[in-house]
């Protein structure tokens, strides 16, 4: 059964083939060009590490609202996904900022880049303040988490309200694993293939569950791997795993001062890295149901959601249940 909050999400794959054969296969650059966003995708040009780079986001919902939300995706997605959650937060009187990371969805993807979650933090910080935003309050679910608890930790006099869902990086990973060279997850990545990213996701993010709303979050898949570019994607995936592994938030925890709320499904296990555990290692990574309880007891200011029986995207899993929670913070 199509939900239908997503319906214009799926519409918006399904535009992707206008026009031409069933057996058509999406083909797209690197900077996703060939698909369609679901708002209007405006671009900021900002000079970093001595490029000029390219920084894609949607802006939604009135400008002069005072009340300003900032939505950060997680590593295997990009703005796009937000969709449903945007044009309900546009209801609520929100103006809801979306920005693709340098390397991701429809930014640049640069042959040379120091990737850090601070590094992200301020390019997301410049956007804001190019838009004359001062306050807001930044979402951020998977790899966004990190990079939001990046976000309230140098910027807490911007942020009103510091919001995780199902955060990676509530362990740290180097305690239990080996640190792997960029080259390990760009032979990795070169591998990939449709079935095994919607075989990963299936199994790690919907409990052995499919459905359509999941196979239209990974159009942009399919048009990098069908198109000419993918080498260069597989590469910015590659380099973007380092911040992952080597940027400890759990210490930032407590210097944390904004309030903060932890959205956690707790059948989530996501684990980066269990696959090459240092020798004699027994510790149980992604153990999520443990996890959002540990993270609380460090953040002083902060508030505990257990969504129990769903996993690492609850707010795609049961909406309804996630909104309830969600929309309540925002009160």
């Amino acid at each position: 059964m199509i939900k239908l909050a997503l319906i214009s999400l799926q519409l918006m794959v399904l535009s992707c083939y206008a026009g031409a054969g069933v057996n058509t296969k999406p083909v797209f650059d690197k900077e996703l060009s060939q698909f369609k966003y679901p708002f209007t995708v405006e671009t900021y040009k900002l000079k970093t590490q001595d490029q000029n780079l390219s920084m894609r986001y949607m802006d939604v919902g009135a400008k002069g609202s005072g009340k300003v939300v900032v939505l950060l995706h997680g590593k295997n997605f990009a703005g796009f996904y937000w969709e449903r959650i945007a044009n309900d937060l546009v209801k609520r009187g929100y103006r809801v900022i979306i920005p693709d990371q340098i390397g991701f969805g429809k930014s640049s993807k640069p042959s040379r880049y120091q990737f850090s979650f601070t590094q992200l933090a301020l390019n997301t910080k410049a956007l804001l303040s190019e838009l004359k935003i001062t306050n807001f309050t930044v979402v951020g679910h998977s790899m966004g988490g990190m990079l939001a608890v990046n976000m309230s930790y140098l910027f807490s006099k911007s942020v009103n309200k510091l919001i995780l869902i199902n955060p990676i990086g509530l362990e740290t990973y180097l305690d239990f694993v080996k640190y792997k060279d960029t080259g390990f997850f760009f032979k990795n990545e070169q591998k990939k293939t449709v079935a095994k990213i919607r075989n990963y996701q299936k199994k790690n993010y919907y409990d052995g569950k499919w459905s359509d709303d999941y196979e239209a979050l990974l159009m942009p898949f399919k048009g990098w791997l069908n198109g000419k570019e993918w080498k260069q994607v597989a590469w910015n995936n590659a380099l973007t795993y380092s911040p992952i592994f080597s940027e400890d938030i759990v210490t930032k925890f407590p210097k944390l001062k904004n309030e903060t709320y932890l959205i956690i499904g707790t059948r989530d296990r996501t684990g980066p890295g269990r696959k090459w555990k240092k020798d004699g290692v027994t510790y149980k990574l992604g153990q999520y149901q443990n996890l959002g309880k540990a993270a609380h007891s460090k953040i002083k200011n902060s508030k505990l959601f257990e969504l129990e029986g769903l996993g690492h995207m609850p707010q795609f899993e049961d909406y309804k249940r996630f909104s309830k929670v969600f929309y309540s913070i925002l009160k």
